[in-house]
């Protein structure tokens, strides 16, 4: 078991930017992959951003691409998502996930273990 607990969130005006944090506990985050979501009211959950376990691969939602940064501490178990140049369409929460299967990252069903997930409200 994985336990993922999201920190960081919170309200910023347009333009602003927040770093989030997930932390992980139980079993380290050895060999998992690690991916960000986020789901607005009414909306799908949408793909942000993954990181394989190695680093070496990363990949962007077309939507957020150029302004966020996903990142990686392994041996502190902790994945970051850096957020810049925020609009109000960022506004929703974000949760962060645990996969085995990077050649997935885009189908949340192939993520093993979520977090509670966190708010971002960008206010205009």
């Amino acid at each position: 078991q994985v336990q993922l607990v999201e920190s960081g969130g919170g309200l910023v005006q347009a333009g602003g930017s927040l770093r989030l944090s997930c932390a992980g506990s139980g079993r380290t985050f050895s060999g998992f992959a690690m991916g960000w979501f986020r789901q607005a009211p009414g909306k799908e959950r949408e793909f942000v951003a993954a990181k394989s376990w190695s680093g070496i691969n990363t990949h962007y939602g077309d939507s957020v691409k150029g302004r966020f940064t996903i990142s990686r501490d392994n041996a502190k178990n902790t994945v970051y998502l850096q957020m810049n140049s925020l609009k109000p369409e960022d506004t929703a929460v974000y949760y962060c996930a645990a996969t085995h299967y990077y050649s997935d990252y885009l189908d949340p069903s192939e993520y093993e273990y979520w977090g509670q997930g966190t708010q971002v409200t960008v206010s205009s």
